[in-house]
């Protein structure tokens, strides 16, 4: 997972007329301050009956790409209570499974690309894991609108489990592997979980200006703090996913907890019954949360998942 696409973090569907800023509406108050009181009061203790879900930039790994110690043992401390970990993340499913392998997670599940795909974890399977959710659109409308604006735009399409395919080559580092340069034709051909669009050069405003003009419809995207725009189907989010894994797993939307960062967590922030929005999150993000912790930076996650464990 590439920095820019870490950054490509807000979820809903695209409408020119809608505040995409990074502050909280006017008049909303901010949350309080995280205080393991919080998830005490709510009820949500470690065990099967818990379901706690994690963003993974900017809320478990950090803006380098490294887990720490403290939240290795905090996430492993939850499995052994058998409490559901689920990641949830704007990542494609290649990019999830080293993360998921490095906290221990062998089995259970994990959303990937903003809620469009959804796996499950399972160490006895070739793969280690299974496709049981996968939401396509087709890409071709939302992508020539974009590119009638700005014909240089970069276009990258995921090639599920496997990696990306682009009409050139996006900047150095900035999609894992394997990437697959093919026409626009072959690109745009097929039914899709997700498009990521990128305009080197342009900041993220302008290209939220961009995208404004083009008009897409009917999509929802992600904005990221570059010029970085991730499109999935419309309606699709951590949110929408994760509701379909609670039901699988049979727990109660009171026993749910969130953590995330970025504007893509914003929906699953309000899904959950203790939405936590981490300190380095944008205004708006934190508005759409229960609580605040501390940043990345601080570990700022362990404190909620040590409350869970009491």
């Amino acid at each position: 997972m590439s920095a820019a696409e870490y950054e490509a973090d807000s979820a809903g569907e695209f409408d020119p007329t809608e505040n995409l800023g990074l502050d909280a509406p006017a008049g909303v108050e901010p949350p309080p301050s995280f205080h393991p009181d919080l998830t005490a009061a709510a009820g949500i203790t470690a065990g099967p009956d818990t379901l706690v879900t994690l963003d993974i930039d900017g809320t478990l790994l950090g803006h380098d790409g490294t887990l720490s110690v403290a939240v290795r043992d905090a996430v492993a401390a939850l499995r052994a209570s058998g409490t559901h970990v689920v990641l949830a993340t704007g990542r494609g499913t290649p990019a999830v499974l080293p993360v998921a392998r490095e906290l221990g997670l062998t089995h259970g599940w994990a959303v990937c690309s903003n809620g469009a795909v959804t796996i499950r974890l399972d160490a006895d399977l070739e793969d280690g894991y299974e496709f049981v959710d996968v939401v396509t659109f087709d890409p071709a409308p939302a992508v020539s609108l974009l590119l009638a604006e700005a014909p240089d735009v970069l276009v990258a399409v995921e090639d599920l489990g496997r990696g990306f395919k682009v009409n050139r080559p996006f900047p150095v580092g900035e999609l894992g592997d394997p990437v697959e340069v093919v026409t626009l034709e072959e690109l745009l051909a097929a039914p899709v979980a997700r498009v990521t669009l990128r305009a080197p050069g342009r900041s993220s405003q302008e290209f939220v200006d961009l995208v404004g003009r083009a008009g897409m419809r009917g999509v929802t995207y992600a904005v990221g703090w570059t010029a970085w725009l991730d499109i999935t189907p419309d309606g699709v989010s951590k949110a929408s996913a994760l509701e379909r894994i609670r039901e699988r797993v049979g727990v109660e939307s009171s026993r749910t907890l969130a953590a995330g960062d970025g504007q893509n967590d914003r929906e699953m922030l309000g899904w959950a019954a203790l939405g936590v929005a981490m300190g380095n999150a944008d205004d708006g993000t934190i508005a759409c949360a229960d609580a605040v912790t501390g940043r990345i930076e601080h570990d700022g996650v362990v404190a909620v998942l040590r409350s869970v464990l009491g």
